[in-house]
């Protein structure tokens, strides 16, 4: 079953560190602040909680700890009316099983490379006990599986990237049971490695390699959450006792930046598009004052936002660009970003 670690792990300050790891985990690497709460279902907690505030750690430690909880612990009335604003609605476990089936099958050439599933039933499914085989073209080994970058858009609690819990029945996920992108390459880093620096080192890897995106700042912090403990439960399983405190920190500066916050229909910091004021004079010099709108917001689509267009990083390439950039399959570096 899923261990459910004492969050206050999050609260502690490594040796010479300046954050706590639940800072890092707050953090938003595009504007260098907190992430924001980008929904209003916090609103009535008053200042500090508004739509566009940002989350600070004091709102969600010590005696707030489980402040935040996750859609399937809200209520029913809550449920809907996330579903009506922002069109959230949580995938049950085996649907996300059977879709990262779908991109298993056409990297290993064949079907039920982790689980099998029950004929009658598809949300019954049996490991495969036995390690995971790799095709023999040397270009599907393992080490290659664990590379490969992998992406979950509006992300919400990440239950395609990690499976702790059924996000819908919130029940906990055994580890051989679990079905997510990350889980399935953390089983074969498991499985290939043969010392803790080893393992340590292809974890970090594999935690490098998947990316996510969400708007609403709660479920961002679950879904970073959910990745950090996913970290401690395959380390503890495979060790017996958790990682030394500057891993996680790496993997958690890792989940900080490969999981960010972004509005997916702008490529843009929610709600950092404005309305700007342009000053004009008339032929008597009097002055006009024009309202100037987002020009992207008034086309739509993903060009031409004053906002500020989210960064990501190339952990192999060590490379910094804004998603826009990767998208296009442009270079833009970030700081040097061309006027767009």
């Amino acid at each position: 079953m899923a261990v459910r670690y004492d969050e206050s792990i999050l609260e502690q300050r490594g040796r010479g560190q300046r954050k706590t790891l639940l800072e890092i985990l707050l953090s938003d690497q595009t504007t260098k602040k907190n992430i924001l709460w980008a929904t209003l279902d916090y609103a009535a907690f008053g200042t500090g909680y508004q739509e566009y505030d940002r989350i600070a750690p004091e709102q969600v430690s010590g005696s707030q700890r489980g402040f935040i909880r996750s859609r399937n612990a809200k209520d029913t009335r809550n449920q809907i009316m996330r579903t009506r604003q922002k069109a959230e609605v949580f995938t049950p476990v085996w649907i996300c099983d059977a879709q990262n089936n779908l991109i298993d099958e056409q990297w290993f050439g064949r079907q039920n490379v982790f689980h099998t599933t029950d004929s009658k039933n598809p949300a019954i499914r049996y490991p495969v006990s036995e390690k995971i085989k790799f095709p023999a073209n040397r270009a599907r080994n393992w080490k290659k599986y664990t590379d490969a970058r992998r992406m979950e858009i509006c992300c919400g609690e990440a239950p395609y990237l990690v499976s702790r819990y059924d996000s819908v029945s919130g029940e906990d996920i055994p580890i051989l049971y679990r079905v997510g992108i990350l889980d399935r390459k953390l089983r074969i880093v498991g499985e290939n490695t043969e010392t803790e620096a080893d393992w340590l080192n292809w974890a970090l890897r594999a935690f490098q390699s998947v990316y996510g995106f969400e708007y609403q700042g709660d479920s961002l912090f679950l879904a970073r959450k959910n990745l950090f403990f996913t970290f401690l439960d395959y380390y503890d399983a495979q060790y017996g006792h958790l990682p030394e405190i500057k891993w996680l920190y790496r993997i958690a500066t890792v989940i900080s930046w490969n999981l960010w916050q972004m509005d997916g229909l702008k490529l843009v910091v929610p709600g950092s598009c404005t309305t700007r004021k342009m000053i004009t004079h008339d032929l008597f010099g009097e002055e006009i004052t024009e309202e100037c709108p987002c020009p992207g917001c008034q086309d739509g689509g993903f060009l031409n936002h004053n906002g500020v267009y989210c960064v990501i990083k190339d952990w192999r390439a060590k490379t910094k660009r804004t998603f826009l950039s990767a998208m296009k399959g442009g270079g833009v570096r970030a700081g040097k970003r061309k006027r767009i």
